[in-house]
């Protein structure tokens, strides 16, 4: 086991009501191919004071607000005081916490979102789990498929970590800043607090409490936010 790549080092689950589900696990992409049979599984239990069910397999909190012209395809809910805006496409298995936002032109697919995680501007997130308070800029995406389509590894600490799957964009911790218009490639997971700067193409770690510059130059922040 890699410690730096374990759900316990990336997350607080107490900000996620997907909570049960990875305190099981050992790594975050674990939760990948199941994320919608566990949607399914919690939907049924949600509220209906709470949450407004819109199809057999979408719940949609009471409070959050989605616009008439975003798509949402299940299984997927929306928590509590998220705004899913103009445009959003929600393709299915997309778990989204409270206080989101899923902005203008922003496809989701296969995800976890952490709560008050924002990607707002024409951001593409499929196969990929966001942590609390996580952001990406205007532009960036998640990259979730090798181009010779070979499984995904995930390489940190001078170790390389099979995932067995095929579809795998990224991991990112809480408190995560990823800079406009940047590429996550498949496997990324970035530490918790850590910054990744505007216009960059990251593969593998970046530590937590870092700022990625390009490859081979990430610096140490010198505040930590925990």
């Amino acid at each position: 086991m890699n410690s730096l790549l374990s759900v316990g080092k990336l997350f607080d689950l107490t900000h996620t009501i997907a909570a049960p589900f990875l305190e099981k696990l050992t790594y975050p992409w674990q939760a990948l191919p199941d994320i919608g049979k566990w949607i399914c599984e919690l939907g049924k239990q949600l509220p209906p004071e709470e949450y407004e069910q819109r199809g057999e397999t979408i719940w949609v909190s009471r409070s959050a607000t989605v616009f008439a012209s975003a798509y949402l395809a299940g299984p997927v809910i929306i928590g509590p005081g998220t705004e899913v805006r103009h445009g959003a496409f929600v393709r299915g298995n997309a778990l989204v916490g409270a206080g989101c936002v899923v902005g203008n032109s922003t496809e989701l697919k296969n995800v976890i979102l952490f709560d008050q995680v924002q990607v707002p501007h024409y951001n593409y997130v499929g196969d990929s789990m966001l942590g609390f308070q996580s952001h990406m800029g205007a532009g960036s995406i998640t990259s979730n498929v090798k181009s010779d389509k070979s499984l995904v590894v995930v390489r940190a600490g001078g170790t390389q970590t099979e995932t067995g799957l095929k579809k795998f964009g990224a991991i990112l911790g809480d408190h995560v800043e990823i800079g406009c218009n940047s590429v996550l490639n498949p496997g990324t997971v970035v530490g918790r607090s850590s910054h990744v700067y505007p216009l960059s193409m990251v593969r593998g770690y970046v530590p937590e409490n870092s700022i990625y510059k390009c490859a081979g130059e990430i610096a140490q922040k010198l505040e930590y936010y925990p």
